[in-house]
């Protein structure tokens, strides 16, 4: 069945505006990304590295760099986890809302506190200029599927509709370890995960190269 919904997952004519960003894996493997945005905090992410380590799974946690410096004892167990990291600004700034230079001093800021060539820009909002700069020195990582787990409004259901009506093989999954999305969280992903892995999907994670990848 044919479903469209711009909210959780974008037309190919607006992916291939950033076309040298990662939007889903290559090929047709029933394979997902787990991808985690806006920690490490200690009420939501330790939780979530709990539930990846039963579930025998491996993730990428984009994180804040702010949350990095106050948090550097959860960002450690998501290193030793053996997940990957990836640079989500230093204070959650969104492209469009900032200049160019403060944009880039502040992904660099983050740099400092999270070692890691993987990039999302927080809601995917940016001017063509900065992806075009960012792009030179980071693997810019969007999503496939948003399961908007943040939305005060929606439901746990929701979340799981969300991923579950959407999900085909390659796609990035995004979540979020924060307290916004918490309560949806921990009643959505274990379900999230469970229905996957009877649906056949395996967790992979981001290849870390700086080549082209563009959405279909």
């Amino acid at each position: 069945m044919f479903r469209f919904d711009p909210r959780i997952q974008l037309p190919k004519i607006v992916t291939r505006y950033f076309p040298k960003a990662l939007w889903r894996l290559p090929g047709n493997q029933k394979r997902v990304v787990l991808t985690f945005d806006d920690g490490p905090i200690p009420e939501v992410t330790p939780w979530v590295l709990k539930l990846l380590k039963e579930e025998n799974i491996k993730a990428c946690f984009f994180c804040v760099g702010e949350n990095v410096k106050r948090n550097p004892e959860v960002f450690q167990q998501v290193i030793d986890a053996g997940h990957q990291i990836g640079n989500h600004t230093f204070n959650h700034l969104q492209g469009l809302k900032n200049t160019d230079e403060v944009y880039f001093e502040n992904i660099e800021k983050a740099a400092s506190y999270i070692d890691s060539k993987l990039m999302r820009p927080p809601h995917g909002w940016l001017r063509k200029s900065q992806y075009q700069k960012v792009i030179k020195n980071y693997q810019m990582v969007m999503w496939d599927i948003i399961s908007r787990d943040y939305d005060a409004k929606s439901s746990p259901q929701k979340v799981i509709d969300n991923v579950l009506n959407f999900v085909r093989p390659g796609s990035i999954i995004i979540f979020h370890d924060s307290l916004k999305a918490e309560k949806n969280l921990e009643v959505a992903l274990p379900i999230v995960i469970k229905k996957l892995k009877e649906e056949g999907y395996q967790f992979a994670l981001l290849p870390e190269t700086k080549e082209a990848k563009v959405a279909s």
